[in-house]
């Protein structure tokens, strides 16, 4: 089977794409322990900050188990962050939701994370648009 080689190009976008998900990564943890929690404790309070949540789907989004989940609302709930309800849909099952200093923790963690919006910040209104069209077309 011939090898197929990938344009330099090609490689160059690669390589950018993972160093600015590696420093996202780096400043969302960095945020994250800012306001003592785990990066893990930040993306499900970000998720919860949205709207409320069955457990199951927060492990669906996050491609994790269930088990973790629980855990990691224990802890988010047990700091006041974040309650458990009944869905009024389906009483058997229980949504997880940011309580308002969970909402006040979200956001000022939101504010915290300056890595994209500065250098987004120098981009046209058009430039943002076409990048925001581009990434979107790549994740299909």
């Amino acid at each position: 089977m011939p090898s197929r080689r990938v344009d330099p190009l090609t490689v160059e976008v690669v390589e950018l794409i993972g160093t600015v998900v590696a420093r996202y990564h780096e400043e969302y943890e960095q945020a994250a322990t800012s306001h003592q929690l785990t990066g893990a404790q930040a993306r499900v309070l970000h998720l919860l900050s949205v709207e409320p949540t069955p457990m199951r789907r927060i492990a669906q989004k996050l491609k994790c188990e269930p088990s973790n989940i629980t855990g990691i609302v224990d802890r988010l709930e047990s700091r006041g962050l974040v309650e458990r309800r009944p869905d009024p849909a389906d009483r058997r099952v229980k949504l997880a939701a940011a309580t308002e200093e969970g909402l006040r923790t979200a956001d000022r963690l939101r504010d915290s994370l300056g890595f994209a919006r500065e250098p987004l910040a120098g981009l046209s209104e058009e430039e943002r648009t076409a990048l925001r069209d581009l990434l979107r077309r790549m994740l299909g």
